[in-house]
């Protein structure tokens, strides 16, 4: 089945009548706003009015920096697995050719729809990726995980589920193309300085390995673990980015091609969405690590480009 919401089409096939993931309350509010907007204006007095983390998040123009530079074309066809309320599907679908979207989330991807209801090139698939990707019927020139990853253990029960992601995504790409990855550094600088782990809210909780949560709970990684982790799904080569301060609301995307420099990162205090220490000064810390070359290790966030090795 399927229904559209302005030119936006939502099919339900391997929806299973109940959303896995929810922010509460809040998505009501977020699906108000996306019906009642008209534009980046209209969600730029919102979120000034609100002053609430979900609205930013969920509408600031800046999350459009994470891949708005990226040259997609009209040529190009995207899948945007976990789409959630769409902060990023009409950036994607202003460029390329077509966008399909994967989201478990019905309320989420109602946002999405409204949000994005003048396009009339974005396919949204309800449902779990495990059984929605089996209904995937192109190959994609981008698929992109972007705050995916490290909730695969979650939602499925095979071993070693960061891999056995990447190698199910990996069986949709079209010759050449590439995955996309944004994720959080568990050992990045901010949860040194104070910063609480993004998806738990406990202080340390990454750096300590995850000793608090559930097995198959929510899991970021440093960069070597990443590294490892790609060998491991099917010999896949990363090239890696540094969005700063962080993937979420990006004011930089720094590359090992063009790294910061001393005196570069200074928007290190704000942390919208939980409360924090402050226990050093952070942008010091950075020209210290800058100095030594350590600044890949310790970035807050990671954007990773994967191509399969021939």
């Amino acid at each position: 089945m399927s229904e559209t919401i302005g030119k936006v089409v939502l099919d339900d096939t391997c929806y299973s009548g109940e959303d896995l993931y929810s922010e509460g309350k809040v998505e009501e509010e977020l699906l108000s706003i996306a019906q009642n907007c008209d534009g980046e204006k209209d969600y730029n007095a919102v979120i000034a009015e609100k002053k609430s983390w979900s609205v930013l998040y969920h509408f600031s123009h800046v999350r459009h920096n994470l891949l708005s530079w990226i040259p997609f074309t009209r040529k190009d066809k995207i899948l945007e697995i976990g789409s959630g309320c769409g902060a990023l599907t009409g950036a994607l679908a202003a460029k390329a050719g077509s966008v399909t979207c994967i989201e478990l989330s019905r309320q989420r991807s109602l946002v999405n729809a409204w949000r994005n209801r003048e396009f009339d090139n974005i396919r949204i698939m309800l449902g779990a990726f495990e059984e929605a990707e089996k209904q995937l019927d192109e190959q994609y020139d981008y698929i992109t995980l972007i705050g995916v990853l490290e909730y695969a253990a979650s939602y499925t029960d095979k071993k070693d589920p960061y891999a056995y992601m990447l190698r199910t995504a990996a069986r949709h790409l079209a010759p050449g193309g590439k995955i996309v990855i944004a994720i959080e550094n568990r050992l990045g600088l901010k949860y040194w300085a104070g910063c609480a782990e993004d998806h738990v809210g406990r202080l340390f909780e990454g750096l300590e390995g995850y000793p608090q949560t559930p097995e198959r709970g929510v899991r970021t990684f440093s960069k070597t673990e990443l590294e490892q982790l790609f060998e491991r799904a099917g010999n896949f080569h990363p090239v890696f980015y540094y969005p700063y301060p962080d993937y979420k609301l990006p004011f930089y995307i720094y590359s090992d091609r063009y790294l910061p420099r001393k005196g570069e990162l200074k928007m290190n205090l704000n942390n919208h969405d939980w409360g924090r220490a402050v226990l050093f000064d952070e942008s010091r810390v950075f020209d210290s690590l800058i100095d030594n070359g350590l600044f890949p290790q310790f970035s807050n966030s990671f954007l990773i480009f994967l191509e399969q090795k021939d």
